[in-house]
């Protein structure tokens, strides 16, 4: 392979190697410290940067290596189609290999340039996911927090209502003892009622 192609090949490796990174079943923590790293670090925008002016390259070999596979498919073709007889060893064996570099050559630019679109759309996935699991962690420490609130409240409400209860109670209390000594005094003066009426009643009689 030409210089061009094996740097394709590298990066086509890179970019495998990367993909297996990202869909790696990682922890949250450190998932989240690396997408933060990859998508805030100055480095790697321009690292990415460089990339995307490769990839504007290898877009170019791809359609270099179409043309040129076409062009060898349609050669070996005609040869075919033209030849009588024995055909030469050599030249069949020029035009094998030279279709083979051509759809290697197509192969390896076009998977570069397909992986490159399926790692970027996974990268910003897994970001928004990142993103909108930390949204949704914090929503759910407020609303912890307001549910506490509002469990406080009730609790506060409930001490006062029960405050209110015992001094009902108290008060209710009172009232018994006061009725109930009442009821005792009513009973003592009867008492000595009905006895200072009934002797009176037996002096009359005497």
């Amino acid at each position: 392979m030409t210089v061009y192609y094996t740097l394709t090949f590298m990066l086509l490796a890179a970019e495998m190697v990367t993909f297996c990174v990202l869909v790696a079943p990682l922890p949250h923590i450190v998932r989240k410290k690396l997408f933060h790293f990859l998508s805030e670090s100055p480095i790697i925008a321009k690292v990415a940067y460089g990339i995307k002016i490769a990839f504007i390259f290898i877009a170019i070999l791809f359609v270099d290596a179409v043309q040129r596979m076409w062009r060898v498919t349609a050669e070996a073709d005609l040869a075919k189609s033209s030849g009588t007889g024995a055909q030469d060893v050599r030249a069949e064996t020029n035009m094998a290999a030279r279709k083979f570099y051509a759809q290697r050559n197509t192969y390896l630019t076009g998977f570069c340039l397909f992986l490159s679109l399926v790692l970027t759309r996974t990268f910003y996935i897994l970001l928004d996911l990142i993103h909108t699991q930390e949204e949704y962690a914090k929503l759910k420490n407020e609303a912890g927090k307001a549910q506490k609130g509002d469990q406080a409240k009730q609790i506060e409400d409930l001490r006062k209502q029960l405050a209110a209860a015992e001094e009902k109670v108290k008060d209710y209390d009172i009232v018994k003892k006061q009725a109930q000594q009442n009821a005792k005094e009513y009973d003592r003066l009867a008492t000595e009622f009905n006895a200072k009426t009934g002797n009176m009643s037996d002096k009359r009689k005497d």
